[in-house]
Parts: structure tokens; C-alpha cells; sequence
């Protein structure tokens, strides 16, 4: 195989493994709810919105000289309050992914084991405590684990459409709830979210940065067919019977291996903030543990007392919150960059403030609706 043929797929996995994680666990559920089609609606419309967003991040980074992390580029480009803002998103994000990922397995291993999720806040901080321990001795070593979670993401498609194609009643996808409208806008960005993979693939492209633009459309169209025979599948055999966990509808195997992929977003996420606190806050790696391991446990416990958040909840605020919020950053840092970055990328993208204020206004209303939802 060619070298650049080698890197361009390397940085498509890169991207596609960034993206699909345990956020399309939920999927599933919020299609079933607001009607499959208008679920299908949500995941073109985004995926539409996302790619542009992380063309804009690639043609960032191609304009930029070094290796920068997306916080670095929001402190070149917008200064100060701007690397804050993109950092409160960030940890938003990561904060919103463990705790859902802590419901997630709580109600999986109760489930497992006593056919129900009512034990789902035991087994959750128990899990959290497990987590804390694996973080604390050194994550370094277990970070080959991230890969293992794209694969049983994978693998858990194949053997669903394989499994239960045959059992898809064209009746459950026939549907549409309008009360539920706009319940798919934050699950389904939240799953789409990729922006951390864009550095990553500029490094893996080395020379090859022409192959940039093709990675990121590549990369998402693959994730957005997936979402879509995901949810076609679930939604097909359960319509309104599916579960905010998808996996917990299908079987004991597949509730395992829904286990496994949050074990490795959040193994995968945990070593990402470890790594910023330490090297980018100069936390110490006490407190860097504790800010990334203890606090969102204490979180998981306090909010889930109340019975209020849930699976997709989760997943959704954080979507809206911090992928709405990154994006509207990134958006503000292409027209900086266009007039004062130091190299001359290889593709570039129309960007004047027509088109990035109507971009911006879908993700603040995204954020609008999704606040007025929890808050009435």
C-alpha cells in the first residue's frame, strides 16, 4: 500500500474512532421517540453542520505553524477569554461524557444482574471508584484499551443488522411524536462531536496535509451512514419499546459489549483531561486526578439522587453545551486565522459572517431549547 494511501486511512480511523463512541448508544432512543425519519433528519442536518465545523478546524490548523491543541489555537487566535471559554467546554464535555458513561454502566451491570437498573447507582459508583483506581495507578499503559471500544462499537452494528435485520417492522419507523421534536438535536451532536481528532490527523498526514479536506469528509460520512443503520436497526425491531441504553433491548452479549465501549470513551476521555490538567493547567497529578476521576463521581451521585437526569439527558446537555459552544469558538477562530495565520493551506473554505452567524444561531438555539427543556 502506497504511504499516503496508508496515512489517509490512518486518519480517517482516527477521526471516525473519535466520533463514534458511547454517545451513539443513545441514538436510538431519541429517534424512537421523535419519529425515525425526523432522527434521520437530525443526523444529515448535523452531520452537514459538524463537517463544515471541523473543515473550518482543519483549515485552522493547515494555517497555523506548530502543534497545537485546540485550547492553544483559541489563545493564538481569540486570546485569553477565549482559550477559557473552549476550556470550560472541554471539561463541560468530558464532565457531561464520564457521568453519562457512570449511568450508562451503573444500569448495564444491574441489568446483567438482576434483569432491571434499579441498582444502577451502586453499581455506578462502584464502577467510578474502579475507574478512579485504573486513572490514579498510571493510564498511560492502558491507553492501547482506547482502540478496543471502536472495534466493539463495530462489531456490535455487524452483529445487530446480521441479527435482528429480519425482525425490522417498517410500522416502527412509520412514526412521529411532535411533543419530541427537538429531542435529537443534543444526543445526536453529541455524537458527532470529533473535534480533538483534527490535530491528530494533521500529525498523521505529515506531508500529506492535501489529504486533509478528504479525511474529514471521508471520516464523517462514515459516521453518519453508521448512526443511521443503527438507529434503522434498533428503532426497526423495538420502535417505542427502545431503551435510552440501545444495547440493554438487545441481549445479554450486547449489553456487555455496550459496557466495554463506554469502559473505553471513558478510559479514553479520563486520559485526555488527566493530560490537560496536568500539562496544560500545570495541576499537579494529584489534583489532576481528583478534578478528573473524584469530582464527576460526586457529581453522578448528587444529580442522579434527584431522579431526574437520565442517559440521553446527559448526552444532550453535554452535546448542546459544549459541542454547541466549541463550534461557535471555532467558527469565530477561522476568520482570525484566514487574516493572521503564517501558511498558505491547501484547500479554504468561503467564510464571511453571513455564514457563520446562521451556522452560530442553529447551535444557540440548539442550546435555547435544550436549557428551557431541563429548566421547565
Amino acid at each position: 500500500m502506497d504511504t499516503d494511501k496508508k496515512r489517509f486511512l490512518t486518519a480517517v480511523s482516527v477521526l471516525i474512532g473519535t466520533a463514534i463512541g458511547a454517545g451513539v448508544l443513545g441514538i436510538p432512543y431519541v429517534a424512537a421517540k421523535s419519529g425515525f425519519f425526523v432522527g434521520v433528519a437530525y443526523i444529515l442536518l448535523l452531520g452537514v453542520i459538524m463537517t463544515i465545523v471541523n473543515l473550518y478546524y482543519g483549515e485552522i490548523v493547515l494555517r497555523t505553524n506548530g502543534e497545537h491543541q485546540i485550547a492553544g489555537y483559541a489563545r493564538k487566535y481569540l486570546g485569553k477569554k477565549g482559550k477559557i471559554a473552549l476550556e470550560f467546554a472541554i471539561i463541560f464535555g468530558v464532565y457531561s461524557a464520564i457521568i453519562a458513561y457512570t449511568l450508562g454502566i451503573g444500569e448495564s451491570i444491574s441489568f446483567l444482574l438482576f434483569q432491571n437498573t434499579s441498582h444502577f447507582l451502586l453499581f455506578g459508583i462502584l464502577f467510578g471508584a474502579f475507574m478512579s483506581a485504573i486513572l490514579w495507578r498510571g493510564i498511560r499503559a492502558l491507553k492501547k484499551f482506547e482502540k478496543i471500544g471502536v472495534l466493539a462499537i463495530l462489531i456490535l452494528l455487524a452483529a445487530i443488522i446480521l441479527i435482528f435485520a429480519k425482525d425490522i417492522s417498517s410500522e416502527n419507523l412509520y412514526t412521529f411524536n411532535p411533543q419530541f421534536i427537538f429531542l435529537p438535536f443534543g444526543v445526536v451532536l453529541f455524537a458527532l462531536m470529533s473535534y480533538n481528532s483534527v490535530p491528530e490527523v494533521n500529525i498523521i498526514l505529515k506531508n500529506d496535509k492535501h489529504l486533509m479536506k478528504k479525511t474529514i469528509l471521508t471520516g464523517m460520512t462514515v459516521c453518519v451512514i453508521f448512526y443511521i443503520l443503527f438507529s434503522f436497526v434498533v428503532v426497526g425491531v423495538k420502535g417505542q419499546e427502545t431503551p435510552e441504553i440501545a444495547t440493554l433491548a438487545l441481549g445479554k452479549i450486547f449489553v456487555f459489549l455496550g459496557i466495554l465501549t463506554m469502559f473505553t470513551s471513558y478510559l479514553a476521555l479520563g486520559n485526555a483531561l488527566i493530560e490537560n490538567f496536568m500539562y496544560d493547567e500545570r495541576f499537579r497529578k494529584k489534583e489532576a486526578w481528583f478534578f478528573t476521576a473524584v469530582i464527576p463521581l460526586i457529581i453522578f451521585v448528587f444529580i442522579e439522587s434527584f431522579e431526574f437526569f437520565s442517559f440521553t439527558k446527559i448526552l444532550s446537555i453535554g452535546g448542546v453545551v459544549s459541542g454547541g459552544l466549541t463550534a461557535v469558538l471555532i467558527l469565530l477562530m477561522v476568520l482570525k486565522a484566514k487574516k493572521n495565520g503564517n501558511r498558505k493551506p491547501p484547500y479554504s473554505l468561503p467564510a464571511n459572517w453571513l455564514v457563520l452567524g446562521v451556522l452560530s444561531i442553529i447551535f444557540f438555539i440548539g442550546i435555547i431549547i435544550e436549557l428551557k427543556n431541563l429548566l421547565f
